[in-house]
């Protein structure tokens, strides 16, 4: 199949999402896309924890490893090209991932408004680790005050 013009949501050259893990419907760290990914896997996201447990609540455990598929189990601070439904979803059940635009193809757009997107927008720090949801103390989580 022909691979559908790299453009991200901004309508720029699409960047790469990540490579450690190799991420992408290809493979090639990018989110492109084609007409055989049913799922569109359009979207570069910053996996935080409530991301990665809400995927698991909804059944796409991304935190597991699968080393038949060659999927090494993603972190907190991971980026990876999630399906455009799965990432929407988060998004309304209060658990959405940042989005980096730049990398995101434009095809989720069919998907997702840009608006929704522009709400999670970040620029990739370069320690991504902070990105694992907010401090708890030895308690736990505070109560909202």
């Amino acid at each position: 199949m022909e691979m559908a013009p790299s453009l991200n949501v901004l309508g720029e050259p699409l960047e790469s999402c990540g490579t450690e893990p190799m991420t992408g419907w290809y493979r090639d760290g990018c989110c492109n896309t084609d007409a055989g990914d049913a799922g569109s896997h359009t979207i570069c996201a910053v996996v935080s924890r409530e991301f990665l447990d809400h995927q698991a609540n909804i059944g796409n455990n991304l935190g597991t490893p699968s080393p038949q598929f060659g999927f090494p189990g993603l972190n907190p601070g991971d980026r990876w090209c999630v399906t455009a439904a799965n990432w929407l979803r988060s998004h309304m059940d209060g658990a959405a991932a940042a989005v980096v635009l730049a990398s995101t193809h434009e095809r989720a757009l069919e998907i997702v408004p840009i608006e929704i997107l522009r709400m999670y927008a970040v620029d990739v720090p370069v320690d991504a680790t902070g990105l694992d949801g907010p401090s708890t103390s030895e308690d736990g989580p505070s109560a909202p005050q």
